[in-house]
């Protein structure tokens, strides 16, 4: 079975969790901390926005392919796609810019959190 519109997001998600990887090893390398965040708070929000990301994004995938292999409407399959990779954008620039004027950090958490409760109610929808 293929899920092509699973495997679409999947790949920009590696892309995002590739960047959010090497952000937290470029602090590391910069305040010079190779374990913990050496109280310095843009390595502890790159660690978070890292740690974050990987909490949220492998369950939304996974809703996103159940639904998929329930021929899921590509549409409706795309929406939920987008609406999680631009969640972890936002929370991720959130992260990133804590005093910008838009919380992107509360956006980025509403817009991945709702595509979870979707996509969750959705499956059981479908088992129903």
């Amino acid at each position: 079975m293929e899920f092509p519109v699973t495997t679409f997001y999947a790949a920009l998600m590696g892309l995002l969790l590739v960047y959010l990887s090497d952000r937290v090893s470029r602090h590391r390398k910069q305040f010079n901390v190779s374990l913990g965040t050496g109280s310095e708070e843009a390595l502890e929000r790159a660690i978070r926005a890292h740690g974050n990301f990987v909490e949220y994004v492998p369950l939304g995938l996974l809703l996103l392919m159940f639904l998929e292999s329930d021929a899921g409407q590509d549409w409706l399959l795309h929406a939920l796609g987008f609406m999680l990779l631009v969640g972890r954008l936002l929370h991720a620039w959130g992260m990133e810019h804590p005093d910008a004027p838009i919380s992107g950090r509360f956006w980025g958490t509403a817009l991945t959190w709702l595509m979870v409760l979707s996509a969750s109610l959705l499956n059981l929808w479908h088992l129903l």
